[in-house]
């Protein structure tokens, strides 16, 4: 009877060990991580996906844009390929409203830790990018991109179009226009589609009721809705629906029409206090190379 007790608890606390392993089975970091003495990222708790590579006395720190995490890995093992001088590098992948105020305010605070690096290459939308065109010694143009919807694979609310998500019974994970530029870009989206009553029905009524939900940082949090059954569609750019069929996460997209869509231009920026003025330069180049580009078509962003 003992040994059938303790057999029953081990079965047991192996059941509940495995459903904590499902609550975190699409968490992030999705991309693959630098190669450590150890390595300790505990899902949920000390994950710490937008920050990339050696914080540590960086030869050349980019922030971009995050919607663009997942061309972290290639572009940079290609970089270094290229220019083997710089061994360490570091990178965030935070909204672009919040890297513009972390680059206007000299700080940023993540949990417990503080970031006072200063940027030598910064990428956003060409809109954000002319916003701070007096913090900028360069600036060029490197990829597009366009809206699309993820929804989970099979599309169980049957969303076909923009107009479906002013359905109440939609729920919807909504990138913030406070701090994320395609937000506006997808209220436009909707006023083309619907008008200002969808505007006010998805951004103002659906928000009160809360079944609009308004994203912090959306390249991360509206894959984990949709994937984690919170929302029925997200908003988001192609490249990331793209991005999580390429790892096997189980989305789909809907296409917007064009006329209904809106096209974001990704400007790289030189920042005119840049510390590693050489590595700036040098990257700019690399961005602007045959191999970058064909990096940026992989994960479904146009470069021509």
């Amino acid at each position: 009877m003992r040994n059938f007790l303790l057999l029953g608890l081990t079965i047991a606390l192996l059941g509940v060990q495995e459903i904590k392993a499902q609550e975190h089975r699409f968490d992030p970091p999705w991309n693959t991580p630098p190669e450590s003495a150890l390595n300790f990222t505990v899902p949920g708790i000390d994950n710490i996906p937008d920050l990339y590579g050696d914080i540590e006395n960086p030869q050349l720190t980019v922030f971009f844009a995050g919607n663009q995490f997942m061309v972290v890995d290639d572009l940079l093992a290609s970089f270094k390929q290229e220019y083997p001088q710089y061994e360490r590098i570091f990178v965030e992948t935070l909204p672009p409203g919040i890297l513009a105020k972390q680059i206007k305010g000299g700080s940023i605070t993540i949990g417990n830790l503080r970031i006072t690096h200063k940027p030598d290459i910064y990428t956003a939308s060409k809109r954000a990018i002319n916003e701070m065109a007096d913090y900028f010694s360069h600036t060029q143009v490197y990829c597009y991109n366009n809206i699309c919807l993820m929804v989970p694979k099979g599309n169980p609310a049957n969303i076909s179009t923009l107009n479906d998500l002013g359905n109440d019974k939609v729920r919807i994970s909504m990138p913030n226009p406070q701090w994320e530029g395609i937000g506006e870009q997808i209220k436009a989206s909707y006023r083309k589609a619907g008008g200002e009553q969808l505007v006010k029905k998805i951004m103002e009524d659906k928000v009160n009721d809360g079944s609009t939900y308004l994203t912090k940082i959306h390249h991360r949090e509206s894959p984990m809705r949709v994937l984690y059954g919170q929302a029925d569609a997200a908003p988001v750019w192609a490249s990331e629906v793209v991005y999580q069929k390429l790892i096997g996460h189980p989305v789909e997209g809907i296409t917007i029409p064009d006329a209904q869509n809106t096209t974001a231009t990704y400007v790289a920026a030189k920042l005119k206090n840049a510390p590693h003025m050489q590595a700036a330069d040098d990257f700019l180049k690399f961005m602007d190379s045959p191999t970058a580009k064909r990096i940026y078509k992989k994960y479904g962003f146009t470069v021509d």
